[in-house]
């Protein structure tokens, strides 16, 4: 065996994959990559080749460095998908053997498999993941949504996603304190759920999983109503007692107040239950942080109260002592009773508010369908939804819901797809057609042959897709958790130092002065505010979406889509039809046609269409169409003979019916001087002349063209008007292109592009320094779409192109895009707003607190006072994200 002297890794030199010869010895390389950094640099690499034990050891031997050590190289498999032939494997290495740490990939087509070797100090494996999605293809990654409990802050946020993220084998970690849930990308090859749930309930937190979603969702909204109740017993309980206890302190203050409620064993008696049962949560939530060495909101509220409940019990019970010293022996017990009270009325108002954040996703689940109406065995049977399995035949009434999806094979109805779609019409539905479950069929009964049921049905999908939305974080909530895990620490600072120059700078009593605004500085401060001030809105506003048929795929999407400020479509199937229709009907004026006492239109069709009948080109299946709906009866053509690049040749009622191009009417040598204006006209308008002659004389011509779409136009003007530069990019001759983007009046018109370099045309209005967004609906729009600022799928596309996309329009109203955007910039808008007062809150209150104030006008912050804003603060904060709820789209 030898040795890479780049990367320290053994290589046998009959499978070595380079070799090159140094001072005439031969050395041998794992992967090409090696190789070529080292004729790169031999000098840099030459104490590796002492491993060779034949040149003499030179400087430090770089396999002295862990991160070059073969110990260090760690390995892992990945599945594939979107392969479709050698040269993809050979695209996929490539791609991955240029990042920085990696030491060889090599991909199995056969298996659809990547094994990589890496430094795990140079690379991680969330890097081979994008690398592998930015070329195209799809990673073996999967996700799972954990509910957490126990977390109090935005601090809580930061050390359970750190504790995530250190696992092997995850690729990404996101944790939301609103919804109280881990959303974890993992290789499944590497971890598994139990060690994620393991690395959760070591911090000392509690991880919920089960594997069935509704039944989570059941679990989780029991839970927290019965946290809800408990919390209610306590708040009530302390806001009860905080009444005599507060009357009691001031008992000489207020007038037929009973002396005996003054008595401070009396007050001890009443306050000891509020601190240390209905606070409870506070010390357990302080020990389970001081425990992992770290601090978090209760630990403020838990060192602020106990500071003045044991203050007072000190001088409740040796007050003399305290005299001596020359303490005041006036006690607080009214401060930690009612700063409980206050923190515990504020956590049951915003818990209440959170609850209303997650409506959208329990609508979702509330549209499911209970039961199904099967064929079993020639009998109709009534099964729970859940029990239809794919291909089994599904019977609809009319005012029923659609129990699966499926494809209709008998039967007609018109369904309303509003509440997955946000489309207000019903659409019509034919055997050949799609039904997606939890829509409401409206008037006729069919059947249909069940195509995904269970997690793989479209409802079932949105809601995934939805929950891994909201559990999502912006780039701008990254920076707020990385300050919510210092604000503790800083806080408790501040707190002493306040405590410290209140002892010796301030008035007499000093100490209590000191330990008065001591504890202000420690209630007063909210990380719970910052920490919900960007999920709150990414909830409701990815929620808002779902209501009107746009899956936004998460917070960084939604963050750039409001940066946007130029837009590219893909024109066919995105802002066309995608099919060909027949748009004109041109009669040549010198002749004649007798047949069957149609008009000259009638009978150019007649005739064109006949010729075509049974035809399966898309073409002849568009003229048959339009004659069917103009209701001409057809006749069977004789001696069909098609001529591929041409046109046909067929004999229909005993003429010679001959379609085709100007080549085809040139070859039969047939006259066309006629038509040749209008032809011009029609190919000018981006349309397809079509020349119909019969019996060797041109009777006239058929356009046809791919049409826009009922809404392009609207779209189209519309986000122009919101300030986007708009392009379409198509695969069609510039004439095509340029009537088309005429008719939609876009800005820039990208024609005769190659699907390949679609994605090349997006990298050069980056590279002009536009926000760019792509939107599109095929295989090959799926490298644009990755390639964009923010890629935008139409839902009724592929898969793929969903898949490589940030926001999916699950309709094909391009208008739903306006809405997204609009949506995405009042969500940005919300969450600035949350933030600015989450921060602006905390820099201007916590130095009041303080008393910052008190030499210039004497005022000192009561931290009874201080509670109250602190529990407001985080309900503003929820109750302004709730306020995106009123969103509705600019176009409908």
């Amino acid at each position: 065996m030898a040795i890479d002297p780049v990367c320290g890794m053994d290589v046998d030199p009959e499978k070595a994959k380079g070799e090159s010869l140094y001072n005439g010895e031969k050395v041998y390389f794992c992967a090409l990559r090696c190789k070529e950094r080292f004729d790169a640099e031999p000098e840099k690499y030459l104490a590796g080749l002492c491993a060779l034990e034949k040149l003499p050891r030179v400087n430090a031997h770089p396999l002295q460095d862990a991160r070059h050590s073969p110990k260090n190289v760690r390995r892992v498999s990945l599945p594939i998908t979107g392969m479709s032939c050698a040269s993809c494997a050979t695209k996929i290495e490539k791609g991955l053997t240029g990042l920085s740490g990696i030491v060889e990939a090599s991909v199995n087509f056969a298996a659809e498999k990547i094994n990589i070797s890496y430094n795990p100090d140079d690379v991680h494996v969330s890097d081979f993941v994008k690398a592998i999605k930015e070329l195209g293809y799809g990673a073996g990654v999967a996700s799972v949504s954990i509910a957490v409990k126990g977390m109090s802050c935005a601090s809580c946020v930061e050390k359970v996603t750190k504790a995530l993220n250190a696992v092997d084998g995850v690729v990404s970690a996101s944790v939301n304190f609103a919804t109280e849930k881990a959303t974890v990308n993992f290789l499944p090859t590497v971890v598994g759920v139990d060690a994620l749930i393991k690395a959760i309930n070591s911090g000392g937190y509690k991880a919920l999983y089960q594997s069935d979603e509704e039944d989570l969702l059941a679990r989780d909204e029991r839970e927290k109503k019965e946290e809800e109740k408990r919390l209610r017993l306590r708040f009530i309980v302390a806001a009860i007692v905080a009444v005599p206890v507060m009357t009691g302190s001031f008992a000489g203050m207020i007038p037929r107040v009973p002396s005996f409620l003054g008595n401070n064993y009396l007050l001890f008696v009443l306050a000891t239950p509020v601190q240390f049962w209905a606070g409870w949560r506070f010390y357990r939530g302080a020990f389970i942080a001081a425990r992992h060495f770290t601090t978090d909101m209760n630990t403020l509220i838990a060192v602020g109260t106990s500071a003045a409940y044991l203050y007072s019990a000190a001088m409740t019970f040796f007050p003399n002592f305290f005299e001596a010293l020359g303490f005041s022996t006036g006690v607080y017990f009214d401060t930690a009773t009612a700063i409980i009270a206050l923190i515990l009325l504020g956590r049951l108002l915003e818990m209440r508010a959170k609850a209303q954040t997650s409506e959208a996703i329990k609508k979702l689940i509330g549209l499911s369908p209970r039961t199904a109406r099967v064929v079993r065995g020639g009998v109709e049977l009534d099964i729970p939804a859940s029990d239809v399995v794919e291909g089994e035949i599904v019977i609809v009434r009319p005012g029923e819901k659609v129990p699966v999806d499926g494809k209709v094979f008998d039967g007609s109805s018109s369904i309303d797809e509003s509440m997955i779609s946000g489309e207000s019409l019903p659409v019509d539905k034919e055997p050949g057609d799609i039904v997606i479950g939890a829509t409401i069929n409206k008037t006729g009964s069919f059947k249909y042959r069940a195509t995904k049921v269970g997690k793989d049905s479209t409802l079932s999908q949105i809601i995934r897709l939805v929950e891994e939305a909201q559990s999502s974080k912006p780039p701008i909530a990254r920076l707020v958790d990385v300050i919510a895990g210092w604000f503790v620490p800083v806080v408790i600072a501040l707190a002493s130092l306040t405590f410290v120059i209140w002892l010796i700078f301030g008035p007499a009593p000093a100490f209590t002065y000191a330990l008065l605004n001591f504890i202000a500085v420690l209630i007063i401060a909210c990380p719970c505010a910052m920490g919900l001030a960007t999920p709150t809105s990414i909830m409701v506003g990815t929620g808002k979406g779902a209501e009107n048929g746009i899956l936004i795929r998460g917070g960084e999407s939604l963050e750039t889509a409001h940066k946007l400020n130029a837009i590219v479509f893909d024109k066919t199937g995105t802002l066309t039809r995608g099919e060909p229709a027949i748009t004109d009907i041109v009669v040549a004026h010198d002749v004649t046609i007798a047949s069957k006492g149609l008009s000259m239109e009638e009978g150019v069709l007649f005739y064109a269409a006949s010729a075509e009948k049974g035809s399966e080109h898309p073409i002849g299946e568009a003229i048959v169409k339009k004659a069917s709906a103009k209701g001409i009866a057809l006749s069977n053509p004789i001696g069909f003979n098609a001529l591929p690049g041409h046109g046909l040749i067929a004999e229909v009622d005993g003429r010679v019916v001959i379609l085709g191009n100007l080549k085809m009417m040139a070859d039969r040598n047939i006259p066309i001087e006629n038509l040749l204006k209008e032809t011009e006209r029609l190919s000018d308008e981006g349309k397809t002349p079509i020349f119909v002659a019969v019996d060797n004389k041109a009777v006239g011509v058929i356009a046809v063209a791919d049409t826009l779409k009922e809404n392009s136009k609207e779209a189209v003007s519309a986000l122009k008007k919101m300030g986007l530069t708009v392009a379409i990019i198509t695969g069609d001759n510039r004439r095509t292109a340029t009537a088309i983007g005429k008719e939609l009046g876009v800005d820039r018109i990208l024609s005769e592009v190659l699907p390949e370099d679609k994605a090349r045309e997006v990298k050069k209005l980056q590279d002009e320094g536009k926000k760019v967004a792509m939107v599109g609906d095929g295989i090959n729009d799926a490298p644009a779409l990755a390639q964009a600022d923010v890629g935008i799928a139409i839902g009724t596309g592929t898969d793929v192109a969903m898949e490589a996309s940030d926001i999916t329009l699950i309709g094909g109203d391009l208008r739903a895009i306006v809405t997204a955007i609009a949506l995405s910039r009042a969500t940005i808008r919300n969450i600035r707003q949350n933030l600015f007062w989450a921060f602006f809150y905390n820099v201007l209150l916590i130095p009041v607190a303080a008393g910052a104030l008190y030499p210039f006008t004497g005022m000192l912050l009561d931290p009874m006072f201080a509670a109250a804003a602190m529990g407001l603060s985080s309900v503003s904060v929820v109750t302004n994200a709730l306020r995106l709820k009123r969103f509705r789209p600019a176009l409908t």
